[in-house]
């Protein structure tokens, strides 16, 4: 399944578009990190990794993850 990634220090955001519901849980939740109109539509610099991982749990489709960047 296609897959983008977008790193943000200690966390990198997974979309998978095939996934998305368009539910824009995401866009209402950290506008300054989705935006749909601009390419790339995320933007994972723009919040913290707690954040980030608080809306991603969020996503009811499942099309938003992540996992934790590790030096090992």
């Amino acid at each position: 399944m296609e897959t983008h990634e977008y790193v943000n220090g200690e966390i990198t955001v997974i979309w998978q578009p095939k996934k998305c519901i368009h539910s824009g849980v995401c866009v209402k939740t950290l506008p300054q990190v989705y935006n749909p109109k601009t390419r790339p539509w995320i933007k994972a610099e723009n919040a913290t990794p707690a954040e980030l991982q608080s809306q991603i749990d969020q996503c009811p489709s499942g099309a938003l993850s992540y996992k934790f960047n590790t030096d090992k």
